[in-house]
Order: C-alpha cells, then sequence, then structure tokens
C-alpha cells in the first residue's frame, strides 16, 4: 500500500477526481451540439447517432491498456500524458469542415473516456481494502463530466459559439494538467514490475467477465442515455438544445451521485443480492419507458429512476473489482470499464438505426428490458445461488 499522508491521499482522490469530471466533458463534448452539427452538415439520423458514439469507441477499448500502463508506471504520469493528447483533437474541431474529419476528430476525443481506468488505478493505491466501496465510488464522480456537459456546453455554444466550447474545454484541460502536476503525489508502484501476460492474466478470471457484463448494462446505460438524451430529446419532444442539455444532465448527475451510495451499500451488504435487485428493476423500468415515450412525464420519471438505479449499480460493481485480482487493478478496471463503455457504444447506434427503420425507438427500451433479464439471471446463477463461486 501507498505509504503517505491521508493529505496526499485526499488530495490525490480530489484532483483525479476533477481531472475525470473534465476529461468526461471532453468526451460528451458533441453530443449537445450534435443537433445543429447535423442540420449544419445534413446528417441522418444513423449518422447523427455515429457522431454521437465515435467517442465512446476509443475511450471504452483503449482502457485496458490505459489501466495496464497506469499500473506498471504510475497513474499520474499517464493521466498528464493522456489529458494532454485530448488537446489535439480538441484543437482540430472548430475547423472541421467535412463529416469524415469531424469524425476522426470525434474518434480521438475518446481518450479522454481512458481516464476512468486510469483514475480507479491510481486512487485505489492510497486507500485500505475496507474503504475501497466509498472511495472508488467518490472517483467514480467524474462521471459528473456527463452533466456538465449537458449543462454548460449549450450555453457556451449559444452565447459564444460553437468554436468556443472547444476553446474552453482547452483551458479546462490545461489548467487541470497543471494543478495535477504541481499538487498530486505519485502512486507508488509495486517492486515487481509485472509483463504484460501477467497483467493480461485477469481475462482469465471468470469473474471479469461477469463484471464486465453487468458494467456494460449499467454504466452503458449512464453513457448511452446521458449521450443521446440531448438528441432524443428533441426529436421526442421538440424541446431547446438547453432544456435537451439540462435533462440530459439531470439524468448524469442523479446516476453519478448515486455511485458511491452504492459502493457504501456494497462496503456494508452483500453486492451480489443489491446487483439482483437492481437488474430486476432496471428490466422493469426500461419496459415501461418502452410504452410511454410519448409521455413527458411517466417517460422523464422512468428515466430519472433509471439513473439512480444505474448509479447505484456502478457503485456496486466497483466495489467488487479490487476482489478479482489484487495489485491487478488497473488491468481489471481497463477490462471493465472497458465493457462498460462499448455499453455506451451500441446503443446509440442501435436507437438511431431502430428508430430510421421503426420511426419509433420502442423495440431499444424492450432490448434493454431483455438485457436486464439476462444480467438478473447470470448474476443469480453464478453468485447468489451459489455463494462458493464468488471472488
Amino acid at each position: 500500500m501507498q505509504q503517505t499522508s491521508k493529505k496526499d491521499a485526499y488530495i490525490a482522490l480530489t484532483i483525479a477526481t476533477i481531472a475525470m469530471a473534465i476529461s468526461f466533458m471532453v468526451w460528451a463534448s458533441l453530443s449537445p451540439v450534435s443537433n445543429q452539427i447535423a442540420t449544419e452538415f445534413g446528417l441522418s439520423a444513423s449518422q447523427k447517432s455515429l457522431l454521437i458514439a465515435t467517442p465512446v469507441l476509443l475511450g471504452s477499448i483503449m482502457r485496458i491498456p490505459m489501466g495496464i500502463l497506469s499500473d506498471r508506471f504510475g497513474g499520474k504520469k499517464i493521466y498528464i500524458i493522456t489529458m494532454l493528447f485530448t488537446l489535439i483533437p480538441l484543437a482540430l474541431i472548430p475547423f472541421a469542415s467535412t463529416y469524415l474529419f469531424l469524425m476522426l476528430c470525434a474518434f480521438f476525443i475518446g481518450m479522454a473516456g481512458t481516464t476512468f481506468a486510469i483514475a480507479i488505478s491510481y486512487v485505489s493505491t492510497f486507500f485500505p481494502a475496507e474503504k475501497q466501496g466509498l472511495i472508488l465510488g467518490i472517483a467514480g464522480m467524474g462521471n459528473i463530466g456527463n452533466a456538465l456537459a449537458g449543462l454548460i456546453i449549450p450555453r457556451i455554444n449559444a452565447n459564444w459559439g460553437f468554436d468556443w466550447v472547444y476553446y474552453t474545454l482547452i483551458i479546462a484541460i490545461t489548467v487541470i494538467v497543471i494543478i495535477f502536476a504541481i499538487f498530486a503525489k505519485e502512486m507508488t508502484l509495486s517492486a515487481e514490475k509485472k509483463t504484460l501476460k501477467q497483467s493480461l492474466s485477469v481475462a482469465k478470471d471468470k469473474n471479469t467477465w461477469y463484471l464486465s457484463l453487468f458494467y456494460f448494462l449499467t454504466f452503458g446505460s449512464f453513457v448511452a442515455l446521458s449521450n443521446y438524451l440531448p438528441a432524443f430529446m428533441g426529436d421526442q419532444f421538440s424541446i431547446s438544445a438547453v432544456n435537451a442539455g439540462l435533462f440530459s444532465a439531470g439524468f448524469a448527475a442523479t446516476a453519478t451521485f448515486m455511485r458511491p451510495v452504492g459502493g457504501i451499500l456494497a462496503d456494508k451488504l452483500n453486492p451480489t443480492k443489491l446487483l439482483t435487485t437492481g437488474f430486476a428493476l432496471v428490466a422493469v423500468m426500461a419496459c415501461i419507458i418502452a410504452f410511454s415515450l410519448t409521455q413527458y412525464g411517466l417517460f422523464t420519471t422512468m428515466i430519472f429512476l433509471t439513473a439512480l438505479t444505474v448509479g447505484l449499480g456502478n457503485g456496486i460493481i466497483f466495489k467488487m473489482v479490487p476482489m478479482v485480482s489484487k495489485g491487478n487493478t488497473g488491468a481489471v478496471t481497463g477490462f471493465v470499464g472497458a465493457a462498460g463503455g462499448l455499453g455506451g457504444f451500441f446503443p446509440p447506434l442501435l436507437l438511431g438505426i431502430i428508430k430510421q427503420t421503426t420511426g419509433t425507438y420502442t423495440l431499444g427500451f424492450i432490448l434493454l428490458s431483455v438485457f436486464a433479464v439476462i444480467c438478473l439471471v447470470t448474476v443469480w446463477a453464478v453468485y447468489v445461488r451459489k455463494p462458493a463461486a464468488t471472488a
């Protein structure tokens, strides 16, 4: 364990969480302005969905190597390098004149999403096991960046224009990099340097894949809905970009603030039984949403209850992550985080295709309900019915 003072530990936690929040604003920055981009570039529903989903792809896949690199070379170093890299696509987006170039920038903006795996690897070394649920829940609150994107970006765009959305993000990233470099301590690295094969050995543990499946649902729902809601609300209920951004921000904030609550509950109660209840609730709520797409009041109520449930689920699942492979948290986080990110990549694409093909989003939410049932059956069969199978 890292031999540092409590002050060092809490400074690391605070700065890493703020850095993730800013990075997640970058990661979600195209969603709040997607309707404007679609109009200017003449995009179809599926093209707009692809643009929104593209940053999620790299931000998901690259969580695996970035988590491993963080374990090996130190989270502070990898964090700073990653944030500096995101300045490149941020600087290029205002000059995008074609859909292809914009897609390329969107792809590399995805690196901002890898900060989740880096932050978890970094922060976890500063705190004892009995506090991991709460601490990793707090670190995971960096997801609030999705809410901030929905809240702030439409206003910057409305008051100062599209280009200043990205100039503002460049300034924010630069400031937090300087703060990180000056005030945060590096994590203590293991004396024994793990080989790539040793780091990837977590893939042989079935628990890694079970947690990945569960996180695909909970975090995937968080990312997919918080990213897609601005466009969805504009299409479905014809509300303004600013109000749609507020709605998306409310969803993301609700899910984010429930994350540490989920961690605290998992510190005190059986996390697998908590997940069973959570998946059952998601299955029911997704069905209700599917058939309330024209009923604003019922739809919004169910969406916010879903945010609450998946937020708790995110915290519960990451309490279980250190159980899989001690000393290899970055690698496990990379796998599980990648699965969660991919869970946010495919649904917007699917929703766009379903909407374009059927004229309604109903089937998309039915599929979400079906997937929640699959997760429910899996967690019950593997963990609840056979307690001895847990990590």
